[in-house]
């Protein structure tokens, strides 16, 4: 069946079911944000220059909630799109439908005075970093992702590479290394899944202060699922301050095996996946006063394979402002880097990074037709070594519409 299909027949009915939202100590919430998007960019161009560099796409997210008291409740988070709907998938641009359950949770809360504190167990979004819980299409100012949850490294969890030549490859959508591991070639790792995580969570807030700490089956550089064979244990934490009221600054990491289970036979003796660890560290700023707001990040990570002297890191910065003009519109900006190290094998530096460099730069403008929708419309510039001109630059249109399909108190 097509797409708009799908999308017709299951959208309509939570259409017609919006109800005004009710406070009660049980009850079933079911907030829906739907999107509908347009794209050009010479990205879709990439594999067969003779396609059309225009494409639509949408996204749907739907957040069923069930609420057993003052204490307990499940969240979830269930996405719905047709690719390529990220900018970052446009150079593969083949028309699919995907489903993703990005969270699921049991959680239970529990506040005294100013402290409170929450427990949760289920899929669960990365504790690292400060955008994984800001990625919804209605919270985001503009229309893309930042660098580190949309660019994909010319890195790989499946295969070990032998040396300098098969880390520094160029990436065009999938790697092959040389030294054993999966028989197929794969995709590059993605720095921070904005896709979930099966795991248990505590958060703390306590006047000025908040933190988190969570154990999960795998890493977000490369996410597993419950009955895959490349799990391992992993740990996430993060914590952050306000200074004052509207200013509040951050940080977080992460530690744990990245590798998958099909190069465990050949690795060195006596070693194993968890002796090759993926390692992030983060800061983040968030500021708000008056018409304006800011926030932006920084994030390093180091990926430890065998035969190498010199790992691979990669750091990443973004900075993003809103400015709101009136009750209606405003204009939002963002800018950011991803810088990549040099490299050393057992016989060998490598002369330059092991992947080239990129800077992108995306602007966008918000209208409010009525308190339901939001209209952006932006424009990307992206920038490196190899990348010049305007072929890589996208324009977007968004069309976000936010309901609350369903809101029934059970007492």
């Amino acid at each position: 069946m097509p797409i708009h299909k799908i999308f017709g027949l299951w959208v309509v009915p939570l259409l017609c079911m919006r109800a005004s939202a009710q406070e009660a100590d049980a009850g079933i919430t079911l907030p829906v944000t739907l999107t509908g998007e347009g794209l050009y960019t010479h990205r879709l161009q990439s594999e067969d220059t003779h396609a059309s560099p225009v494409t639509g796409a949408f996204h749907a997210v739907l957040y069923p909630g069930l609420k057993f008291g003052p204490h307990w409740f499940i969240y979830s988070s269930i996405h719905l799109s047709s690719t390529p709907f990220y900018y970052g998938d446009a150079y593969q641009p083949d028309h699919e439908l995907e489903s993703r359950v990005v969270q699921a949770f049991l959680g239970y809360t529990q506040t005294h005075g100013t402290t409170s504190v929450m427990i949760k167990a289920g899929k669960l979004a990365s504790a690292f970093g400060s955008f994984p819980l800001h990625y919804d299409d209605a919270d985001n100012p503009l229309l893309d992702q930042p660098l580190p949850y949309s660019a994909y490294l010319s890195l790989h969890a499946n295969q070990l590479p032998c040396g300098v030549d098969d880390l520094s490859q160029e990436y065009t959508g999938s790697l092959n290394y040389h030294c054993g591991g999966a028989s197929s070639a794969g995709e590059g790792l993605m720095p921070v899944t904005l896709y979930g995580l099966p795991g248990v969570e505590v958060d703390l807030s306590t006047h000025k202060i908040d933190a988190r700490f969570q154990l999960t089956n795998s890493s977000p550089v490369n996410p597993q699922s419950l009955w895959s064979a490349s799990q391992g244990a992993q740990w996430t934490a993060g914590a952050g301050y306000t200074l004052v009221q509207g200013f509040r600054v951050g940080g977080s990491a992460f530690r744990g095996p990245f590798l998958e289970h099909s190069v465990a036979a050949f690795l060195p003796s006596g070693r194993s996946v968890r002796d090759f660890p993926a390692t992030g560290a983060g800061l983040d700023a968030q500021w708000a006063r008056g018409r304006w707001s800011t926030s932006g990040e920084w994030q390093w990570f180091r990926f430890a394979y065998p035969n190498f002297r010199r790992q691979p890191t990669t750091s990443f910065a973004y900075a993003e402002a809103k400015a709101v003009l009136n009750a209606r519109t405003y204009l939002a900006v963002r800018a950011g880097y991803q810088q990549n190290s040099r490299v050393a094998d057992l016989h060998e530096v490598s002369d330059e990074s092991y992947a080239q460099n990129v800077q992108s730069y995306e602007f966008a403008v918000g209208v409010r037709p009525n308190r339901w929708q939001l209209l952006k419309v932006g424009y990307e510039w992206l920038r490196g070594e190899d990348i010049s001109g305007t072929r890589d630059n996208v324009f977007g249109i968004q069309l976000v519409t936010s309901i609350q399909a369903l809101s029934k108190a059970l007492r």
